[in-house]
């Protein structure tokens, strides 16, 4: 791509991939990972790639990410076109592991590009909240005493977000003790999901 056509989104988005910030802090060094395009209507704000999402460098490319496409009711190529998904975690690359999973997202990230990252995502129309930190950042004082009372408040957020559990496989237990979270949010994700794609 010339220099002359390269649109402020690309030269945001070169920069952040050779953002080296946490360098002397990331076990497995810098990688950050993140998928955006003007066109896209969807934007997924997660947490921040695990190790094998750092290894492929592919955004959602595991267990958790093959859950999250069976929620959307989407197939991966619809997952990763960047016109139609962008994909922003909080904390760009894999922050290594601590005492219970990974550690939390590095909040350099945020400080560094968030705001001019979605600043260049003009036709965003639905926000996927996933997680804590997202949901902590984009709901600030809106969101409620913990992940769960905020998921089951999903109405109270409007038609262009939704906050949403992390997908993991680890979470198996939640989702066992929510049945709500299949039954009533599920299908209202799918609906709004669809409703950008078309």
């Amino acid at each position: 791509m010339s220099e002359e056509r390269r649109t402020p989104l690309d030269v945001l988005l070169t920069e952040i991939r050779a953002c080296r910030a946490c360098e002397a802090v990331l076990p497995l060094g810098p990688r950050p990972v993140v998928r955006a395009h003007r066109d896209a209507r969807i934007l997924i704000v997660g947490q921040a790639p695990g190790a094998r999402v750092h290894a492929s460098g592919i955004p959602w490319d595991d267990a958790s990410g093959k859950r999250l496409r069976e929620w959307l009711g989407v197939e991966p190529d619809t997952f990763y076109d960047a016109s139609r998904f962008a994909i922003v975690p909080m904390g760009f690359c894999y922050p290594g592991r601590g005492a219970s999973g990974d550690n939390p997202p590095r909040p350099e990230c945020a400080r560094l590009w968030l705001d001019r990252l979605l600043a260049e995502l003009p036709a965003i129309r639905l926000t996927l909240l996933i997680g804590q930190y997202a949901q902590r950042h984009f709901l600030a004082n809106a969101r409620k005493a913990t992940l769960t009372d905020t998921v089951l408040a999903w109405r109270d957020f409007g038609p262009a977000v939704l906050p949403l559990p992390h997908p993991s496989p680890r979470n198996q237990a939640w989702f066992k003790h929510h049945p709500w979270f299949e039954s009533d949010v599920l299908p209202e994700l799918r609906r709004r999901v669809a409703q950008q794609l078309a």
